[in-house]
């Protein structure tokens, strides 16, 4: 009999111990404790991972949090000292103070926490899962370009749910914005936002979900991408290089044709930043464009090639270039070393094996790209002498590696710039090289440059933390928004910024814009210029007296005058 008692009282224990325990995880501590032992384990776990796979660690340093506070910044925590809130650098200019009071999405994000905030997992995540990839619906344009080439412009046009972009849809969300207004408009059409993928091509999560949202706050969505990328055909053997961009001058016109009356706006990711970057600065104020902002850009592109970055995501990046390169490797073996290319280890030899003479491969009898443009004469590099002029520097490569900079650096026009910028960075992002080597003093010195800082965000990440992580930190009255924090901010942003050229406009006619809050129509297009080979403005001595800075601030203009 105690025999039997005994076997029922061990087959009874687990159940038992997991009902104490469900009773114990009720009580407040309990629960606290146990929450704090989970992420501590898998914190340790997380360090192994990091370990094996050769992954920085965050270690929390905040080497910006001296300089935001100096002059010619603003901070949008309000105090120099360090905190989670994002640091806003600028030109204390009418525009900055503007952004202070009605975008408040910069001043109030609450960024995701680990394990989700960390900032592998947020790169990761965004660069290859998400929820909105197989419900957004495209129709796609082929651009035939002035030398023969093709890039694809892909116009979202709904979502598989139902959703469809339309003037009524956008009507029915004006008050979704913050402050109860949408998108300042100068009419009443639907604005248009410009998606640019990273340089490698193709449509990431993290810019799905961008579309995904710009669509539900009533924007015609439009994704650029480059020739040779996201399955464009390839009708001529060029490729474009990291800060050329001229491609995007002609789709940004294109896109301008189609809807002239509209406000149009671009937003860049990642390195897709570098030809966004060089074409604000090549175009000046000749840009359709009325605003434009980068999440995460490369804002120096030599100094990001030339950084080792962690080998798994150089590995990722690699295969998917090397396999867009080897789709096409036929057309391109009469024009450089298509084998050399695709035994590349690192991003510095891949880009200098494809543009830069001193490492492609020189053949006898180099055979002319295939291209309806080239018939009759061929220049060197096998392009008809028009399609050759239209390129001019480009029209051959590089000599060699610095010189390739000289002309691709995305910041080498920045003192041409004529539309406010919004740069977006994280103080954690494992794709990019480290924060101290951000050009602050084009931020403070630049009215039209703005650059946002947080303490987490990974690479295109800023997710915001969840309704569990956020019971702790909130009222009853504050509702918990969750999504990506950098996607709220930007199109705010624009809301912002279009509110406030809106009313500069309303000053006086003359300048440049035109109602609609575009470039005049009697403007016209600015022709193709030599790229300078300096990099960015040197910061001006920094005049104490505040009577000289308001005198500076009070002679400057936001409306743009086309001299060009």
């Amino acid at each position: 009999m105690a025999l039997f008692l005994w076997d029922c009282l061990l087959c009874l224990l687990p159940s038992v111990l997991l009902f104490l325990l469900s009773l114990a995880l009720h009580w407040p501590g309990v629960r606290c404790w146990t929450r704090l032992a989970v992420r501590a384990a898998g914190w340790r776990l997380w360090v192994i991972i990091c370990l094996i796979l050769e992954l920085p660690l965050d270690r929390n340093t905040r080497p910006w949090t001296e300089e935001a506070g100096s002059p010619g910044t603003d901070s949008l925590s309000g105090s120099g000292q360090m905190s989670d809130e994002p640091k806003l650098i600028c030109k204390p200019t009418a525009l900055a103070r503007y952004l202070l009071r009605h975008c408040g999405s910069l001043a109030r994000p609450r960024l995701a926490t680990w394990p989700r905030g960390d900032p592998h997992l947020q790169t990761l995540s965004s660069l290859l899962c998400g929820q909105h990839g197989d419900t957004l619906q495209f129709t796609r344009d082929h651009l035939l370009l002035r030398d023969g080439g093709i890039v694809a412009l892909d116009w979202a046009v709904g979502t598989r749910l139902g959703e469809t972009v339309g003037k009524k849809r956008w009507e029915g969300r004006k008050e979704h914005q913050s402050g109860g207004k949408a998108l300042g408009c100068f009419n009443s059409t639907s604005p248009v936002l410009l998606l640019i993928p990273q340089s490698w091509g193709g449509m990431t999560p993290h810019l799905k979900a961008l579309c995904h949202l710009a669509m539900r706050q009533g924007f015609y969505v439009v994704v650029f991408h480059p020739r040779g990328t996201a399955g464009c055909p390839m009708t001529t053997a060029r490729l474009t290089e990291f800060g050329d961009p001229a491609d995007l001058e002609q789709a940004v016109a294109y896109v301008h044709s189609r809807h002239p009356s509209s406000v149009l706006v671009a937003v860049s990711e990642g390195s897709g930043s570098g030809i966004l970057l060089s074409y604000l600065g090549e175009c000046g104020s000749s840009s359709y464009l009325t605003a434009a902002a980068a999440i995460s850009p490369v804002l120096l592109g030599q100094l990001w090639f030339e950084t080792a970055m962690p080998p798994i995501y150089r590995s990722g990046v690699l295969f998917h270039q090397k396999l867009q390169l080897s789709r096409y490797g036929g057309c391109f073996r009469a024009v450089l070393d298509v084998d050399r290319a695709l035994s590349c280890s690192s991003l510095r030899d891949f880009e200098e094996t494809l543009f830069c003479s001193s490492a492609q491969h020189q053949q006898k009898a180099p055979r002319p790209p295939i291209s309806s443009l080239n018939s009759g004469s061929f220049s060197p590099q096998g392009l008809a002498p028009s399609v050759a002029w239209a390129l001019g520097e480009r029209a051959s490569p590089a000599k060699d590696w610095e010189s390739y900079w000289e002309r691709n650096e995305p910041l080498r026009d920045a003192d041409e710039v004529a539309v406010p910028v919004l740069c977006i960075c994280s103080h954690d992002d494992p794709l990019l090289p480290p924060a101290s080597t951000v050009p602050l003093p084009l931020f403070q010195s630049n009215p039209y440059f703005q650059l946002v800082l947080t303490e987490r965000g990974g690479h295109c990440g800023f997710n915001l933390e969840g309704r569990e992580e956020s019971e702790g930190g909130r009222t009853g009255n504050e509702e918990v928004e969750e999504g990506n924090w950098s996607h709220i901010a930007v199109l705010e942003y624009f809301r912002v910024v279009v509110d406030f050229l809106k009313g500069e406009e309303k000053d006086g006619p003359a300048g440049g814009y035109s109602h609609a809050g575009q470039r005049s129509t009697n403007s016209s297009m600015a022709p193709p210029r030599r790229r300078r080979a300096t990099m960015i403005r040197r910061p001006r001595t920094q005049v104490p007296e505040q009577s000289c800075v308001e005198a500076e601030e009070g002679n400057f203009s936001w409306k743009r005058s086309y001299t060009r």
